[in-house]
C-alpha cells in the first residue's frame, strides 16, 4: 500500500477534530448553530469549485445525473447532519470524546458494511482480529470518555 494515502487519512483525523473547534467556534461568534454549518458547507463548495480545473474528469452529464439511485444523493445530507451535530456537541462533551465516539460509530459502521459489501464496498468479512479491533476501540473509547 502507498504510506502517502495513510497520511492522507491521518491528516483528515487531524483536520476533523480541528475543523470542529473551529465550527464551534464561529457558532458561538455568530450565535446560530445552523448558519455555522450553511457557512462552513459554503466555504468548502467554493474551495471545491476553485479546485475542480485541476482534476482532469470530466463534468457528468444531466442525464448521467438523473440516472443515479436515490441513496447516492444523500451524502450531502450526511454530511450536513455530521458537521451540524458536531457543531452542537463538541463543547458540550470535549473533543476527545465526541472524536473518540465518533470513531467507534464509524468502526462498528465500517465493519459492518465491508462484511455485508453494502453500498459498493468490497466484501471483507468479519474476522476474530477485527472483532478484537473493534472491541479493543470500544473499550479504549469508554476509557476515554469515562475519564
Amino acid at each position: 500500500m502507498n504510506i502517502i494515502f495513510y497520511i492522507f487519512a491521518i491528516l483528515c483525523g487531524a483536520a476533523n477534530s480541528i475543523q470542529s473547534g473551529v465550527n464551534a467556534e464561529l457558532r458561538k461568534a455568530i450565535n446560530n448553530p445552523i448558519f455555522a454549518a450553511i457557512i462552513s458547507f459554503s466555504i468548502g463548495l467554493v474551495a471545491l469549485i476553485l479546485i475542480t480545473p485541476f482534476f482532469k474528469e470530466p463534468i457528468p452529464s444531466l442525464a448521467s445525473l438523473k440516472s443515479l439511485a436515490w441513496w447516492k444523493w444523500i451524502g450531502g445530507l450526511l454530511g450536513a447532519f455530521f458537521v451540524t451535530t458536531v457543531i452542537l456537541i463538541v463543547q458540550r462533551i470535549g473533543s476527545a470524546n465526541m472524536i473518540a465516539l465518533i470513531v467507534a460509530g464509524q468502526l462498528i459502521t465500517a465493519m459492518t458494511l465491508d462484511h455485508f459489501g453494502l453500498i459498493g464496498f468490497k466484501m471483507h468479512p468479519i474476522s476474530m482480529w477485527r472483532i478484537i479491533g473493534g472491541i479493543v476501540t470500544v473499550i479504549g473509547v469508554y476509557m476515554i470518555v469515562k475519564n
